[in-house]
C-alpha cells in the first residue's frame, strides 16, 4: 500500500513538473506601471504555472521598439493607458486580431476595439472635481457648461499634450462635431483661471488651495490625493448624466501581430478580463472594472454611480489628430 501511494505522488510530481516544464512564457511589454501587474502575473502564474516576464516603459517608446524588433520582436502582448495609444498601436500594424468568446462576454463591446485587435481591462472616469467650500454640486451639469460666464477664473485643467485631454476633446469631436468642439474648448481657455499644469494631481491640489474651483481629472487621481489628505476639501461631480454621460476610457491590451506564443498570450487576455482577475486589476489603481460582473474597490463605489459614455472608445484615436490641431487653434496649451 505504502508503494502504491509513493508511486502516485511522484506520478503527480512528474505529471506537474511536465506541466510547468512545457508552458511557454508569456512576454508582455506594459506602459502600465509595474506595480500594477507584476501582483496578477504572479498570481497567474500561480494558478496556471505559465511565467509571465514583462517589460515596462512610455507607450510610445514601447510602440517604436515592437515596430523596430519586427518579427524578432519577444513582445506576446502589448498594454498600455488610453484607447487613443491602442487605437494607434493597431493602425501601425504591431496588433493582431483575435476572435475570444471569453472577452466578448467579459469585456462590453463599446470597451473593445471593432476589428478585435485590443480590449479594454480597466475603465478610467475623466469627471469634474469641486471645491467644497467654494461650489455648490447645483451650480454643475455639463462638461461644456464650464465655458459659461458664471466660471470665468474658476476652471482649471491639465495640459493639452496630456493623451487623457486629446482623448476628451476627440469624443467631443465625435460627437459633436470639430465647429462646436472649437467653440466648447475656446470657452474653457477663456474661463481658465491659471494656465494648464502638467498633471492631474497639481490640478487638484490647485482645486483644494482655492486656486481654481474646478477641475477635469481621472478619477483614481482625486482617490489617490484624499487616500493621503482625507481633509482636503474635494469631491466628485458625475457631469452629461442627462446628454452623453460621463466620458470613460480604458486601459488595455491587444496580442502582437510578430507574437510568438500567441495562443498563451490570449489565454492571459482572458484571465485578465475575468471575474478572478478584474477586481484585483483596477483596484490596485482605484479604477473600474470592465468586466460588469465585477463591483469597484469599496472605496470607489463611495464616489457613486454614474452613467458613463457609451461612445466606442476606439473613436478617440480616430479623431485625435484632429483633437490636437483643434486644441492648438483653441489656444488651448
Amino acid at each position: 500500500m505504502k508503494k502504491l501511494i509513493t508511486l502516485a505522488i511522484t506520478a503527480i510530481m512528474v505529471a506537474a513538473w511536465s506541466a510547468s516544464a512545457f508552458a511557454a512564457d508569456v512576454i508582455v511589454y506594459s506602459a502600465r506601471k509595474e506595480h500594477l501587474i507584476k501582483p496578477l502575473f504572479e498570481a497567474y502564474t500561480a494558478e496556471t504555472g505559465v511565467k509571465v516576464k514583462y517589460i515596462t516603459g512610455k507607450a510610445g517608446a514601447l510602440l517604436e521598439r515592437i515596430k523596430a524588433e519586427g518579427t524578432n520582436t519577444s513582445a506576446d502582448l502589448f498594454i498600455t493607458v488610453d484607447a487613443g495609444n491602442l487605437w494607434h498601436a493597431a493602425e501601425e500594424g504591431i496588433l493582431t486580431p483575435i476572435n475570444s468568446a471569453i472577452l466578448e462576454k467579459n469585456v462590453p463591446s463599446h470597451l473593445r476595439d471593432p476589428q478585435n485587435r485590443w480590449v479594454g481591462l480597466s475603465v478610467r472616469a475623466r469627471t469634474i472635481v469641486y471645491n467644497k467650500d467654494k461650489v455648490s454640486p447645483e451650480e454643475l451639469s455639463t462638461y461644456e457648461a464650464l465655458g459659461e460666464a458664471k466660471w470665468n477664473k474658476r476652471l482649471l485643467l491639465r495640459t493639452s499634450k496630456k493623451v487623457y485631454n486629446q482623448s476628451l476633446v476627440a469624443s467631443i469631436i465625435a460627437d459633436k462635431g470639430e465647429a462646436e468642439t472649437e467653440k466648447i474648448v475656446k470657452s474653457w481657455v477663456a474661463n481658465l483661471s491659471v494656465a494648464p499644469f502638467s498633471s492631474d494631481t497639481k490640478a487638484l491640489e490647485a482645486v483644494a488651495a482655492g486656486v481654481g474651483d474646478v477641475a477635469i481629472v481621472n478619477t483614481y487621481y482625486f482617490g489617490r490625493l484624499l487616500k493621503k489628505n482625507p481633509d482636503l476639501p474635494l469631491a466628485i461631480f458625475w457631469p452629461n448624466q442627462k446628454t452623453s454621460g460621463v466620458h470613460t476610457n480604458v486601459s488595455g491590451a491587444g496580442v502582437t501581430a510578430n507574437a510568438k506564443h500567441k495562443k498563451e498570450a490570449v489565454k492571459l487576455l482572458e484571465w485578465l478580463s475575468s471575474d478572478k482577475a478584474q477586481g484585483k486589476f483596477a483596484s490596485l489603481n482605484m479604477e473600474y472594472p470592465v468586466n460588469p460582473e465585477v463591483k469597484p474597490d469599496p472605496i470607489v463605489e463611495t464616489w457613486g454611480k454614474f452613467k458613463g459614455n457609451p461612445m466606442n472608445v476606439s473613436k478617440y484615436g480616430e479623431y485625435q489628430a484632429e483633437a490636437i490641431k483643434l486644441m492648438d487653434r483653441a489656444g488651448y496649451k
